[in-house]
């Protein structure tokens, strides 16, 4: 394993990527930023090294010898809530897609500019903070219809049955829930969800609303819970108790 871990102070990061070239330009260019890049080359040494060490965020390939980033993601999702930023292949949607049904936080196409992988690096690390702290702090229960939220152990139950989401499903699902029948504009959420303004070019959120709405259930063109207001946002159906 090839790392720069220093400064205690740093974020550290595992890159995962059999292209060593783009592992040192990584390096090089996050260090003056505050994080701290450990690589590795293939799919077999970087789910050891995630599994065995404490990582802030992890970069993954799609494209790996010995094990896909797919199956790595899904491995590292049985063990680990590290944010995972996938990268793949001229941007392929099928990928973007998989990755984030598995767990992904985020995805980059593997032409990305430096600039863009550390705004999404400081967001997930950012949004992956904000989660940690708020499950500390956050007792509450939201119960909607046949919906129970409960933000102390990030649990989800849909008619009595346990949803499995990822961390920004959930923390977008709490957020439409506090304020359900109210819309909530895309910056509004996102700011919410991630502590920040996103960039203009990050739709990302719009991919993990589908996903949400997949599983619960919800048909887009005839909402029982998330809602589009075309231009605006999203709003929470409010649900009526029921029995």
């Amino acid at each position: 394993m090839n790392n720069s871990f220093e400064n205690d102070n740093n974020k550290r990061i595992l890159m995962i990527d059999d292209d060593v070239k783009l592992c040192r330009l990584v390096t090089d260019y996050l260090a003056p930023f505050g994080f701290a890049v450990a690589s590795e080359n293939t799919g077999l040494k970087g789910l050891e090294t995630a599994r065995n060490s404490d990582f802030h965020a992890v970069i993954l390939d799609v494209m790996l010898p010995e094990m896909d980033g797919f199956t790595i993601l899904k491995e590292i999702r049985q063990f680990s809530d590290v944010p995972v930023l996938m990268l793949t292949a001229l941007g392929d949607e099928s990928d973007r897609i998989v990755g984030l049904e598995i767990g992904a936080d985020d995805y980059l196409p593997k032409t990305f500019s430096t600039r863009e992988l550390l705004a999404r690096l400081r967001a997930v690390t950012r949004r992956s903070q904000l989660t940690a702290k708020n499950s500390v702090n956050e007792t509450d229960e939201v119960s909607l219809g046949n919906l129970y939220i409960n933000a102390a152990t990030r649990e989800v139950l849909q008619d009595g049955e346990a949803l499995s989401l990822t961390a920004l499903e959930f923390d977008l699902l709490l957020c439409l829930a506090r304020s359900a029948g109210r819309v909530l504009d895309r910056d509004k959420l996102l700011d919410e969800v991630a502590g920040r303004s996103y960039d203009v070019f990050d739709r990302s959120v719009d991919v993990h609303i589908s996903l949400l709405r997949r599983k619960l259930g919800d048909d887009p063109k005839n909402p029982r819970y998330i809602k589009t207001i075309r231009s605006v946002g999203y709003m929470l159906v409010p649900q009526e108790k029921e029995g």
